[in-house]
């Protein structure tokens, strides 16, 4: 597969720009230029359509990080764009409540098992926060115990190694445990007797739960008066219309959604139990965008379009050709030990080891070098879209097989630093390796 000729002028400009006048240059620290290989990759995109992407200086690329996870249907998607045009003559904002709150809310009841009642958010973060907050208040109980990201506010990020700014006293309300060990929550429930409110996870994490684990957590939660809650923001509408309570069969008491509800319009959601949920009417969970109209219309016509197009389980086949080829791909460089794509199919993760077993930021940065020069473009993790064709697949697949072999030349010759082109990946603070 040839290497494309590109230009990063545009991007570089832009980054030398806002490097003087936003703080680490980004908004978001998952699309900032740490990481990505800087020097190679772009900075900058200025469009897409379906499931490509163009950057500032014109560059192709198909696209896997889809905004990270928030984009199901594809870039610039018709019905989407329509329904969002449709609404904007209409107003955006309004100064009493509107009737999509509604149609949507009885949408979601609809799909989502536990949905019983809705609230509607702007991110993950403020339905993760808000679950949380209604969870103490329903309990009368401070603490929370957390498995996997849940945003940026005070209550989770002081449990990562990005807490400089969150109290001490915040910290020590929340307390992680890990994912397939059943034994490290019983430890924080045996700690903290009487004192847990909720338990919030991620349902699947890159892996499969094992021996029942998801299940044994719920009768744990329950078992010692605290609630469940799962935190669906990626596994919402990509595993399931559902999210991962349908397709484990589970259900939780809250959850929470976001991402890929609306193809990239910013609204998440908190769904639950009525007699939990009425509890909204005394917490404080409100702001001014609530009820914005243009992300309800594009988040009905998202959820319309998925249903009809029956896109979980075009995530499926496709997701699972990209699994299946990599691995096989991997295996026949003899790099099985080096990396492999792990996961479900709608949503998985390439992983990199060293001889040690250890991450490897070197390996991940070679890997993605190489195919971001043949245009595509990713941070490690393949989302899928309904605009993903097979000719999408055959193009990342044979990007791969090239950048395999490179990878597999490096690490004989053990030269993998000499050969990037630009300074590597460095981390955010969250990791993909399974145990």
């Amino acid at each position: 597969m040839k290497v494309m000729k590109r230009k990063l002028l545009k991007s570089n400009e832009y980054w030398a720009r806002a490097e003087k006048i936003i703080p680490a240059g980004t908004q978001t620290f998952s699309k900032g230029p740490t990481q990505y290989v800087q020097g190679v990759a772009p900075i900058y995109l200025e469009n897409g359509y379906g499931s490509h992407v163009y950057d500032v200086d014109g560059n192709e690329y198909i696209d896997y990080a889809l905004a990270l996870g928030s984009v199901t249907l594809g870039y610039a998607y018709p019905a989407v764009n329509m329904a969002i045009e449709k609404q904007l003559r209409n107003g955006i904002n309004f100064s009493l409540m509107h009737p999509l709150e509604v149609e949507l809310s009885e949408m979601l009841i609809k799909i989502i098992p536990c949905a019983e009642m809705v609230r509607f958010g702007k991110n993950g973060s403020d339905a993760t926060s808000g679950a949380v907050r209604v969870a103490r208040a329903y309990t009368g109980r401070e603490k929370i115990a957390c498995c996997g990201y849940h945003g940026w506010q005070d209550w989770y990020i002081g449990t990562t190694t990005r807490d400089e700014g969150v109290p001490r006293s915040t910290k020590e309300l929340t307390i992680p445990f890990d994912y397939n060990k059943i034994e490290s929550l019983e430890k924080i429930f045996a700690e903290n007797e009487g004192e847990i409110a909720a338990v919030i996870m991620e349902p699947i994490i890159m892996e499969e739960p094992r021996n029942d684990f998801v299940q044994n957590v719920k009768e744990l939660a329950h078992g010692n008066g605290a609630l469940l809650i799962f935190d669906e923001t990626v596994t919402g509408f990509r595993l399931a219309l559902g999210g991962a309570q349908e397709y484990l069969g589970i259900i939780p008491d809250l959850a929470t959604f976001g991402k890929g509800m609306s193809n990239g319009m910013p609204i998440s959601t908190i769904v639950g139990k009525r007699e939990i949920m009425k509890k909204f009417e005394d917490v404080f969970f409100s702001f001014t965008f609530g009820g914005e109209t243009l992300s309800l219309a594009s988040a009905i016509t998202t959820i319309k379009e998925m249903q009809d197009k029956n896109a979980i389980e075009h995530f499926k086949i496709q997701g699972k050709k990209l699994m299946d080829g990599y691995n096989k791909l991997s295996r026949e460089n003899m790099l099985q030990d080096y990396t492999q794509c792990i996961g479900l199919p709608a949503h998985s993760a390439i992983y990199f080891r060293d001889t040690n077993g250890n991450e490897s930021l070197e390996l991940k940065s070679l890997f993605q070098q190489e195919v971001i020069k043949r245009g595509i473009l990713t941070i490690g993790v393949h989302n899928i879209s309904l605009s993903h064709s097979n000719e999408d697949i055959e193009k990342t697949l044979e990007a791969y097989e090239d950048s395999l072999k490179i990878m597999s030349q490096a690490v004989e010759e053990g030269n993998i630093e000499k050969i990037l082109e630009g300074k590597k990946i460095q981390p955010v603070f969250r990791k993909y390796l399974p145990d």
